[in-house]
């Protein structure tokens, strides 16, 4: 019996540290089959890649598996709580799949009317704004650090830099944004695994329907007066070729799209890169002599602890990936956080590699035509972030008077829910 059939990839040890569970996965069964989820379970960089790029056999219209998951979520739900649920549910704008969940030529046509905001020369132009938002949390970020003490860097920066920022793209007003980065992280949360009490989970079945009335208030703002900000460019927008407005369900299910990935993949990144930096002083000393290493910093970060671990593709037709045969109707689960710790084509994988060559080959953000629209953005917070942190920041270190971080357990997302560190003062 090979190693790779006793591995569980659902197990919660192995989600919180899945690399040695990758491994065997990618040299004994890259193309794992789970048959009580009719999933096969991709690991191999050059796999994940074929099949990324073949949009016609693998397709993006995974909306019933997902559902099929928040199903799962809800079984064990109190039937009074349950009820509570289902009534918010019904009063909830229904969202249609939009850009993640559509193949082409549907997915072009939403991804296009907002693809010019995230374009290198457009995010290069907003350059200065980020920049501002980067400097004054990251003062006010070494500022909180009392005397001997520690700072949680998720609360302090990795989440506050994020949200700002993707809530003035977006077109938040500044007086709902308290609100709005509560429902963001909310939001994100949906993709986790951690149980919660049955009250939480009807929070935040609230919360999600307080986020539609105030996205749908501010729609119906901007098509009265129009701003330069995304809500403005959905609710002026037509649909082409239907030559007809968005509903309020499309908007709302491209905004929250934007509002998951423009925040949370971005805050765990720098929430592991930081993790990085306190495990390896010597990197701290490097980028700080060497700041045009941030950039390959920033993709081996990416790559080491890639914060889309994997999405599903839904099968078309009988194929075969690597050998293996798949039938039409399954699932593929593509794993970016395998692929990209694959040494076959990242040598010495579990290293940090300030001079690795072709070090932006990595998948977090996909690749083809979903290849994640807010790339350029993300990148540029966090390579304005880092320079800016260890200018203020040295000896970096983690709080021995905290517990040592440990990963969120998630099937799709990776994220470091707490950090705690302490550091002497530039």
């Amino acid at each position: 019996m090979s190693e790779a059939q006793n591995i569980n990839v659902f197990d919660v040890e192995t989600l919180l540290d899945p690399y040695a569970a990758y491994k065997t996965l990618r040299d004994e069964a890259p193309v794992y089959f789970m048959p009580e989820m009719n999933l096969h379970y991709v690991t191999r960089y050059d796999l994940v890649r074929e099949a990324l790029k073949d949009t016609s056999t693998y397709s993006s219209r995974f909306d019933a598996f997902m559902n099929t998951t928040r199903e799962a979520g809800l079984a064990m739900v109190p039937a009074d709580v349950r009820t509570q649920i289902d009534d918010i549910a019904r009063r909830m704008v229904e969202v249609p799949p939009t850009m993640l969940t559509l193949d082409e030529p549907d997915h072009t046509k939403y991804r296009s009317l907002v693809s010019a905001l995230f374009t290198g020369s457009q995010v290069k132009k907003a350059e200065d704004q980020v920049r501002e938002v980067v400097e004054r949390t990251a003062d006010a970020f070494v500022s909180a650090l009392s005397p001997d003490g520690a700072v949680d860097f998720m609360e302090g920066f990795a989440g506050p830099v994020p949200l700002e920022i993707i809530g003035d793209r977006l077109g938040i007003p500044k007086e709902d944004r308290e609100f709005f980065d509560e429902a963001a992280t909310v939001s994100a949360a949906a993709l986790r695994m951690s149980p919660l009490p049955p009250q939480e989970m009807l929070r935040r079945a609230q919360v999600q329907l307080d986020l539609q009335e105030l996205l749908i208030r501010v729609i119906e703002a901007r098509r009265q007066d129009p701003q330069d900000d995304m809500i403005s460019i959905l609710a002026t927008s037509t649909l082409q070729p239907d030559d007809r407005p968005l509903t309020h369900g499309e908007m709302i299910s491209i905004l929250n799209q934007f509002l998951v990935a423009g925040h949370e993949t971005t805050t765990s990144t720098f929430g592991w890169g930081m993790l990085a930096l306190c495990e390896n002083p010597q990197l701290q000393e490097t980028l700080r002599a060497n700041p045009d290493l941030t950039r390959t910093f920033v993709e081996e970060v990416l790559r080491y602890e890639s914060p889309v671990q994997g999405l599903p593709r839904l099968v078309t037709k009988d194929t075969e990936l690597g050998g293996y045969p798949i039938k039409a109707g399954q699932m593929v689960m593509l794993r970016y956080g395998a692929a990209n710790r694959d040494e076959r084509q990242f040598p010495d994988p579990d290293v940090v590699d300030l001079h690795r060559p072709k070090a932006g080959m990595q998948l977090a953000f996909g690749s083809g035509i979903h290849h994640c629209i807010g790339a350029p953005l993300a990148r540029q917070e966090l390579n304005l972030g880092f320079p800016a942190l260890l200018e203020r920041m040295r000896n970096i270190r983690l709080s021995e008077a905290h517990p040592p971080p440990v990963a969120e357990p998630s099937f799709i997302l990776r994220n470091v829910p707490q950090l705690y560190i302490t550091f002497d003062r530039n």
